[in-house]
């Protein structure tokens, strides 16, 4: 039985505060507890006259609140990114299928998906999206990276441009001590050229990640925002 995540009573009060609206009646006095499931958490609802589905949605607002990683940046360009978001609770197989499904269309790849016990991994190259056990319950963590691409493609974009560019000039004959100084220089333009292009494209390539791993996040909160029930 998968654990269900309970809500601590500044995290119910935020969410009755969204079902309620802030023009309507202010939330109920709520006794202190050990916090709340999503099933309470209904209850608590219905006597205020708010219905479970209402209270459904304010959770998964409360929820896709969470949380986008500082972004890692290498010479000042974003370079890996990240996501968090809590869950209430951990998908059945069904909604894992489902999840794996909107990642596939989101990103457009299809990825690789894996589980190890209770973590459960769709990921594509440095692309991954983990649903994994947390203190209070569970999350999805999902995280990208350019870093090994901007390094390792700068360094071996320049020496290829340079070698070739030495192999050139071997073959012209041109073998004198000047013309050998033009492979770091032919090197450092290389990897220069590589890097302007690292500029242009990291920020552009981390908003639009950013921007899908938020649409995930929100798809798998309203997925995961009734209790779960598996495939009969």
């Amino acid at each position: 039985m998968s654990k269900e995540r309970k809500y601590r009573d500044d995290e119910v009060r935020q969410i009755l505060d969204l079902a309620i609206g802030q023009d309507e009646a202010p939330p109920p006095q709520l006794p202190a507890t050990d916090g709340l499931t999503i099933g309470q958490l209904q209850e608590v609802g219905r006597e205020v006259g708010l219905s479970p589905n209402r209270v459904s949605q304010a959770v998964a607002a409360f929820e896709t609140r969470g949380v986008t990683l500082p972004r890692t940046r290498a010479l000042g360009l974003p370079v890996s990114i990240g996501s968090v978001v809590a869950l209430p609770r951990s998908p059945t197989d069904l909604e894992w299928e489902r999840l794996i499904a909107e990642l596939r269309t989101t990103f457009g790849a299809k990825g690789e998906v894996t589980s190890h016990g209770s973590l459960r991994e769709w990921s594509y190259g440095t692309l991954h999206a983990f649903v994994e056990p947390a203190e209070t319950g569970y999350r999805l963590r999902l995280t990208d990276t350019r870093a090994a691409l901007l390094g390792v493609g700068t360094l071996l974009g320049g020496f290829f441009l340079s070698l070739g560019i030495l192999v050139l000039l071997v073959l012209l004959g041109r073998e004198d001590p000047g013309a050998r100084l033009l492979f770091p220089l032919f090197m450092s333009a290389g990897g220069g050229g590589l890097m302007a292009l690292s500029a242009m494209t990291l920020p552009g390539w981390a908003r639009t990640q950013e921007q899908r791993m938020e649409h995930i996040s929100r798809y798998a909160m309203s997925l995961l925002a009734e209790p779960g029930t598996e495939a009969g």
